[in-house]
């Protein structure tokens, strides 16, 4: 499993790299600077590495919660906080991304 997810993180990290990629001429007029290129990558990458991050401890989680409620009904509601806090990285990310756009 763990070997699937870094295979997959390498795929994507060298397929983000490759559409990024492009011919770099300072002498354009309106050119966007170096700075503000690295400031969208750093955006997208705090959101896409937050998003799967969230995504993957929400599907523990559920995993989780099912298999206890399985055995004990009572405990619905209390596995639905940890879903939330899960849940709760990709907003995390987002904000981290929002701040970087802005500041």
């Amino acid at each position: 499993m763990k070997r699937k997810v870094l295979l997959v993180a390498m795929v994507l990290l060298v397929l983000g790299m490759a559409a990024f990629a492009q011919d770099v001429h300072p002498e354009a007029e309106g050119d966007v600077s170096s700075t503000s290129v690295w400031k969208y990558f750093a955006a997208a990458l705090a959101v896409g590495i937050s998003c799967v991050a969230g995504g993957m401890a929400v599907g523990r989680i559920g995993a989780a919660a099912m298999g206890a409620m399985s055995e004990n009904p009572d405990l619905s509601g209390k596995a639905l906080p940890y879903a939330g806090l899960a849940e709760g990285i990709c907003l995390w990310g987002f904000l981290v991304a929002l701040l970087i756009m802005i500041l």
